[in-house]
């Protein structure tokens, strides 16, 4: 409390009367940096433009994502205080599952739109993201792996849009 009274130039009464306490500030802090990475790389949907092109780029983009060594950082102490203090770590992931990211935004457009089959569209995200995640989140996340390459992404993103299409794509 301290250190980020420092750093905003505020007394730690300040901090104090903002957040009652430092798991309060943790949770706040958590949602805000995850909030400000997702809204990073959004791709509103177009009915202008085809399905595959767009789930692509919005592929492309969840990927760039997990390049960032800050979200990677982010993400490695939510899950290690997920690990440690699950009772802590609860609150901040209901409240981070409380917003409608953007996968979730684009797919509801698309099946408004008629283009995806009608459904739970957070299902169909986290299928979506679950494929990319395998390859680019965990093995960062657990294992310390490199980023993919572009000519590793290549494959990822072409099988997860097919896949996902040839499933959650409506009937044309």
């Amino acid at each position: 409390m301290d250190k980020i009274a420092a750093a905003a130039e505020v007394s730690k009464r300040t901090v104090y009367n903002h957040f009652p306490s430092k798991e309060e500030l943790f949770a706040e802090t958590i949602v805000q940096l995850f909030a400000r990475s997702a809204a990073a790389h959004e791709l509103p949907y177009r009915s202008d433009m085809g399905l595959r092109d767009q789930l692509t780029e919005l592929v492309r983009l969840k990927l760039r994502t997990l390049e960032d060594r800050d979200f990677l950082d982010l993400a490695r102490v939510a899950i290690s205080e997920a690990i440690h203090a699950p009772e802590r770590a609860l609150p901040v992931f209901a409240r981070l599952n409380e917003r409608e990211e953007g996968v979730t935004r684009w797919i509801r457009a698309a099946q408004a739109d008629g283009r995806l089959k009608a459904g739970d569209p957070a299902f169909a995200a986290t299928m979506l993201q679950g494929q990319i995640k395998a390859f680019a989140f965990w093995p960062q996340v657990a294992m310390g792996a490199a980023p993919l390459t572009l000519e590793q992404q290549a494959p990822v993103v072409e099988a997860a849009v097919a896949m996902f299409l040839s499933y959650f794509g409506a009937e044309q």
